[in-house]
């Protein structure tokens, strides 16, 4: 049974992202605050739930929060950002959306930044311990999975649809047969081959 609370203040909010790993497609992060006295018993680490599950929890969780937020990153700004600024920034767009202002934030991982003096604390597998994060994590998953369906219409080649932007054994060879869209993260080593590549580069580089 995961936790209900962590700082024992009231209006303690849970954030989390999904996509980080992604080739393509946005970061995704949400938000929320959830009752004192929220309960559910299926709700866990969105990793851990079937996408049946994620999806018959997710209108649970909007209509039980006292607030949530959602936010996208696109692909320009994660690789202006870096992923990890990108997922922070995410996160903390959320937080800032919320109302009530959160009294304290707890967030999933081991790095963020303060969000308007707001104190927080991160949390290794956060996810998997407490409420509010694993609902987070739900509703990041399932709104940028929702993101994601919608651009395959678009890009069906890549079949997102089923890979969600993950860099699977499918999604490299259709960018290996197609090429990239403006959907793909170009600061990532989207083939494998580019690893070998950039290190000859750096190679290159260091001779004089």
């Amino acid at each position: 049974m995961l936790l209900q609370n962590f700082s024992s203040l009231p209006f303690e909010c849970g954030t989390d992202e999904a996509g980080r790993g992604c080739l393509a497609g946005p970061v995704t992060a949400a938000a929320l605050i959830l009752p004192e006295d929220f309960i559910n018993e299926l709700l866990n680490d969105s990793k851990q739930l079937s996408e049946k599950n994620r999806d018959s929890l997710r209108p649970i969780i909007e209509q039980n929060a006292l607030c949530y937020s959602v936010t996208h990153i696109e692909p320009l700004i994660i690789d202006e950002i870096n992923i990890l600024n990108a997922s922070i920034h995410a996160m903390q767009e959320c937080i800032k959306k919320l109302n009530p202002i959160p009294n304290y934030i707890i967030v999933d991982g081991n790095r963020f930044k303060p969000v308007e003096n707001i104190p927080h604390s991160c949390i290794i597998k956060g996810d998997s311990k407490y409420l509010s994060i694993a609902a987070a994590s739900v509703l990041a998953k399932t709104y940028r999975d929702d993101y994601m369906n919608k651009i395959h219409e678009e890009f069906p080649m890549y079949n997102w649809k089923q890979n969600k932007g993950y860099p699977t054994k499918e999604h490299r060879e259709a960018i290996r047969k197609y090429g990239t869209t403006k959907h793909h993260r170009m600061s990532f080593r989207l083939l494998p081959e580019q690893l070998e590549l950039d290190f000859i580069e750096e190679i290159k580089q260091s001779l004089p």
